[in-house]
C-alpha cells in the first residue's frame, strides 16, 4: 500500500488544484506527474532484478563458502600427509647428498660399461673384417663369419674340416684355420671357444661311442691344431661338444643336417674384463 502512496497522492493532488490554477501550469504538472511515474515504474523494475541479483549472488556466495571449506578440509589433509612424510624423512635419517652421490656413482658406472661394450663391439667388426678379408672365395663357401649379441662365430662345415665319422683335420681345413689363428694371434685379448656339432644320425664307429663323442673329439682336434700348429696360447682355448642338440637347420633333409654338421670358433672378449667392471659397481647401504 505504501507503494502506491506517491503517485496516488500527486494524481489526487492535481486534481484538486485543477480547479484553481491555470490550464497551462496544469498541463506542466501532469507532465511532471507523467515523468515522475515513469521513474517509479522504473524503479520498481530496477529493485525486482536488485533483488534477483541478490539472491544469485547469495547462492554463489553460499557455494563459494562450501568450496571454501572443502578447501580447507583437503589442505588440512595434505598438512597432515607433508607433517608424516617428514617425520618419516627424519626418522630415516634420509641424506640427499648420498643419494646424489651414488646416482653419480652409478652413471659412471653405467658410462664405463657403455664404453666398454662400444669398444668390444668395435673390435668384434674390425676382427670379423680382417678375417673375411684374408679367406679365399672359395674358404667362404665352407666359412661363415657373423657377429651374434656381441661374440664373433666361425661356423666351418665339417666336410671341409674332417672326413666322414672322422675327428682327425685334414690339410686343407688346416690352410684355412692358419689364417684364423694369424687374427687369433693379433688379438689376444679374446678367449676361443671351439664347439663341436653333428646332425642326428647315429655314429657307428667302434672308438667313438655317440654324437657327443664325435663332437667333443673333432672340437678337441681343432683346438689342438690351434694351439699346436699355430701357437695360440692353451689358456685362450676351450673345446666343447654339443652333439647333436644344437642344431641350426632341421635334420629332416640332407641339406638342413648338412648345416647342422659344423664346427664353430666363438671368440668373445675376456670376461674378466667385464668381470672387473662388475665387481667395481657402486652398492647402496640395501645391497651391504
Amino acid at each position: 500500500m505504501k507503494k502506491m502512496f506517491f503517485p496516488v497522492a500527486l494524481a489526487g493532488l492535481l486534481l484538486t488544484l485543477g480547479s484553481c490554477v491555470s490550464k497551462k501550469e496544469f498541463t506542466k504538472l501532469q507532465g511532471d506527474y507523467t515523468y515522475l511515474q515513469s521513474l517509479y515504474n522504473q524503479s520498481q523494475v530496477d529493485l525486482a532484478t536488485s533483488r534477483t541479483r541478490t539472491k544469485s549472488l547469495e547462492e554463489r556466495l553460499a557455494d563459494a563458502q562450501r568450496q571454501n571449506a572443502e578447501l580447507k578440509r583437503q589442505y588440512a589433509a595434505l598438512q597432515g600427509s607433508l607433517d608424516k612424510s617428514l617425520v618419516q624423512n627424519n626418522q630415516g635419517s634420509i641424506n640427499i647428498s648420498k643419494l646424489v652421490d651414488e646416482i653419480n656413482a652409478s652413471n659412471r658406472y653405467i658410462k664405463q660399461l657403455v664404453e666398454a661394450k662400444t669398444k668390444s663391439d668395435s673390435l668384434n667388426l674390425v676382427l670379423t673384417n680382417n678375417l673375411t678379408r684374408s679367406l679365399t672365395r672359395d674358404e667362404l663357401q665352407e666359412v661363415d663369419v657373423k657377429v651374434l649379441k656381441g661374440v664373433v662365430y666361425v661356423s666351418l662345415a665339417d666336410n671341409m674340416l674332417y672326413r666322414s665319422g672322422s675327428y682327425e683335420v685334414n690339410d686343407r681345413a688346416k690352410t684355412t684355420l692358419s689364417k684364423i689363428a694369424k687374427i687369433l694371434s693379433d688379438y689376444r685379448d679374446f678367449e676361443v671357444l671351439v664347439e663341436g656339432n653333428t646332425d642326428n644320425v647315429p655314429i657307428s664307429r667302434p672308438n667313438i661311442r655317440n654324437n657327443w663323442d664325435l663332437s667333443a673329439l673333432r672340437a678337441s682336434s681343432v683346438v689342438q691344431v690351434l694351439q699346436r700348429d699355430f701357437g695360440i696360447a692353451p689358456k685362450r682355448l676351450s673345446a666343447a661338444g654339443r652333439g647333436e642338440y644344437n642344431p641350426v637347420a632341421t635334420n629332416d633333409t640332407e641339406l638342413g643336417r648338412q648345416r647342422n654338421r659344423r664346427t664353430e670358433i666363438i671368440i668373445t672378449p675376456k670376461l674378466d674384463q667385464f668381470l672387473d667392471l662388475i665387481d667395481k659397481a657402486p652398492t647402496t647401504d640395501e645391497n651391504k
